[in-house]
């Protein structure tokens, strides 16, 4: 592009027109590594610079599928042909502002960033870690593939950052996860062994994502591959032991270091002999490893999305004479609830009539109250591991003495089919945007009367609670997600 710059010499100034190209400020070390790695196509990497950053969401298969949501979102949508439940969509539309958004429908995510949580084997029933959770793109369609059985700890060291992660699985009415803000380390000391699934979506240098956000760049000068490789060794070291015989890891960047993905990958697979790759077969317009067959790059001038790297590994089955390997006492011991724990259930209180307006097959030996706050806890889980927890499993609601006042987060988990006393609105209606921003909403003749606890939706997906008094519905909105 074209532009003009003002030199001053001598106190007098001159004009002058040069060109400056996308990628000069591009680090040089980096742009010879790239040369390097990428021969001859390399010109066109450097051409990707000058094309849009494609825009992509990801559906929530908890609620509903592609197809219905590529019929329902108010722009143009194309499939990502690489993730069974990824759209592109235009880029003036702002889909966070759209109901739907508020009702969990979608996580808005770079195309390429849906990659890795697709490529773990999750099923219905597993133990499923991410380690690196925040703020929420991976844990919540690994949440939503475990269809509410088994269990998914979504973790970030940083606790803001997991409070953030807590707030997307409760809006993709995850019900089964934890969220914890611990180090890789003291996991490693709690659950060895333990989990089916784990994925270690790594902390790196981002040079994937300077096409994205110039301000990579900068950070990359200031720590680069080195910094950021042995990080991912302690990371990844930890996360091996805490996987399963027979269990699966998959390990991603958003870069293209070797130093940082291949390398890492030949690291672990020399420091733990019992792990081996489990090679994903590349798709098109994706890229094998460089010099280490079976992991998957992304490059952003093969495909619409940005720069990534993936590894799946698995833990083979090891045979130790007289050594029954068992998992980490964790949350799957079979020990009882703490004393900190009571029994969640009182017989005929509110919380006993609010669940058998619903159509879930409730576990009640699940359901603990603590510190008047209830909780549905995951398949397996029990407390006592000292760890920081967020959240341990779903937060149903409060209770104080015999009275229940269900959640933002119970609201998430239902719909108009799961809970008997509903309201739903169409999406144009503008009572949808006013309950969003903590109004009363007035009912019209045939929309009413309603009493009690009301589940409001928007075309049959739940927004929220409200308490019904004839023809007005009060506003229980949780404050921390209004509409702004």
């Amino acid at each position: 592009m074209s532009q003009t710059r003002v030199f001053v010499k001598c106190g007098r100034p001159k004009r002058v027109q040069e060109e400056e190209k996308v990628t000069d400020w591009l680090p040089e070390e980096f742009k010879r590594e790239m040369e390097d790695m990428l021969g001859g196509e390399y010109g066109a990497y450097l051409e990707s610079f000058e094309r849009p950053v494609s825009r992509g969401l990801r559906v929530n298969t908890l609620k509903w599928d592609r197809r219905e949501c590529a019929e329902k979102l108010p722009c143009k949508t194309e499939p990502v042909p690489w993730v069974a439940n990824g759209l592109f969509y235009e880029d003036e539309v702002r889909l966070s502002r759209d109901p739907y958004y508020f009702a969990g429908l979608y996580y808005l995510q770079e195309p390429s960033a849906m990659t890795p949580a697709s490529l773990l084997p999750v099923e219905p029933g597993d133990m499923v870690l991410d380690l690196c959770g925040a703020p929420g793109g991976k844990s919540t369609e690994l949440g939503a593939r475990l269809k509410g059985r088994g269990m998914l700890m979504a973790n970030d060291i940083s606790n803001s950052r997991a409070k953030a992660l807590l707030k997307n699985l409760e809006l993709f009415g995850i019900s089964n996860m934890c969220v914890v803000s611990e180090s890789p380390k003291r996991l490693g000391i709690v659950f060895p062994g333990f989990f089916d699934k784990i994925l270690v979506d790594a902390p790196c240098s981002g040079e994937g994502m300077f096409r994205k956000d110039r301000g990579m760049a900068k950070d990359w000068r200031e720590k680069g591959p080195g910094f950021y490789s042995k990080i991912q060794r302690d990371i990844v070291g930890e996360a091996v032991k805490m996987l399963k015989e027979g269990g699966y890891l998959l390990y991603s960047t958003c870069t293209f270091s070797r130093r940082e993905d291949e390398e890492i990958v030949q690291w672990i697979l020399d420091a733990f002999p019992e792990m081996e790759l489990a090679p994903i077969k590349p798709f098109e317009g994706a890229s094998g490893g460089i010099g280490l067959e079976g992991c998957i790059r992304l490059f952003p001038h093969r495909i619409r999305g940005e720069g990534h790297f993936m590894a799946l590994l698995r833990k083979q089955t090891v045979s130790v004479k007289g050594d029954k390997r068992t998992a980490g006492r964790g949350c799957g011991d079979g020990k009882k609830p703490g004393l900190a724990w009571e029994s969640g259930v009182e017989p005929k209180s509110e919380l006993e009539d609010f669940l058998k307006e619903t159509k879930i097959p409730w576990d009640y030996s699940r359901i603990v109250k603590k510190n008047d706050m209830v909780y549905y806890l995951p398949e397996g889980f029990v407390e006592g591991t000292g760890l920081r927890f967020l959240r341990t499993g779903l937060w149903m609601g409060t209770m104080k003495k015999g009275r229940f006042e269900p959640s933002q987060a119970m609201a998430m988990v239902l719909g108009k089919e799961l809970y008997s006393n509903c309201v739903s609105f169409d999406r144009e209606d503008m009572r949808v945007v006013r309950y969003l921003k903590g109004e009363t909403i007035s009912l019209k003749e045939g929309e009413g009367p309603v009493k009690g606890w009301c589940l409001v939706c928007v075309d049959r997906f739940a927004l929220g609670f409200g308490k019904g008094n004839g023809m007005t519905i009060k506003n229980k909105y949780y404050a921390g997600w209004r509409w702004q």
